[in-house]
């Protein structure tokens, strides 16, 4: 019983020095992580599950290694950041895969890809006719960035010379069934306000609604809550 309570203790500290590391090192997403970064993670995840096992060896050592590995991660970001040079050299630079209509099968070793997975990824992207790409690049992070010729590419509104109107963020009123009242009085709204939306759209409360928007030009969108499941798969 007394070595269950050690592994919680240590597993609940593993926890929390896990938690900071990530505050400290920052949030991003897996296609955003460098291969350094990648591998810097996974070990530090291998040393924090040690430290929740171990039974009689010292914590402190797996403890004082997941520190180091974080701190080390951190000076990396920061001087990356500051310097190009550095950044260059820690996360990697872009690497030109295929330009007007040329692939450059130096680069594709360099990047160790062969030709098979270089169109497989291309596929991937949408384009299964390579001569629609001007560009193709690898960048730092492992994902290929595609420029398609100009005549490929969608239509904008500068092609029609539209000017439309710019889009802002919608403030979430109302999430799960509760009124969020800084989110409200942001958006220049009261209750009052929102309670005839609501009445408008055939909501008894708020209670009732899953997620409720309110736009730049002041128009409520309330989304109500459905505990069914959708009788119409489409992606079966």
């Amino acid at each position: 019983m007394q070595e269950v309570l050690y592994v919680i203790y240590l597993s609940i500290g593993s926890i929390l020095v896990l938690f900071l590391l990530t505050k400290l090192m920052g949030y991003r997403q897996m296609s955003q992580l460098s291969m350094f970064d990648y591998i810097n993670g996974i070990t530090i995840g291998s040393i924090a599950a040690e430290m929740a096992t171990s039974l009689e060896e010292n914590f402190v050592q797996p403890l004082t290694a997941m520190i180091v590995y974080g701190i080390a991660g951190i000076l990396l970001s920061e001087t990356a950041s500051k310097s190009i040079k550095a950044r260059r050299f820690i996360v990697g630079k872009p690497v030109v895969l295929l330009n007007s209509g040329e692939i450059y099968e130096k680069n594709l070793k360099k990047a160790k890809m062969d030709i098979n997975e270089f169109i497989s990824q291309c596929r991937i992207s949408g384009y299964f006719d390579i001569s629609q790409l001007q560009s193709a690049v690898l960048e730092g992070n492992g994902k290929i960035s595609f420029l398609p010729k100009a005549e490929q590419r969608p239509v904008n509104p500068n092609d029609l010379n539209l000017q439309p109107q710019a889009e802002m963020m919608v403030a979430n009123v109302i999430i799960d069934g509760k009124i969020m009242d800084e989110n409200l009085k942001n958006a220049g709204k009261d209750r009052n306000w929102l309670k005839a939306q609501l009445k408008g759209q055939g909501c008894a409360d708020e209670k009732e609604v899953l997620l409720g928007t309110c736009d730049i030009q002041g128009n409520f969108t309330a989304y109500q809550k459905n505990k069914g499941i959708g009788d119409h798969d489409i992606f079966m």
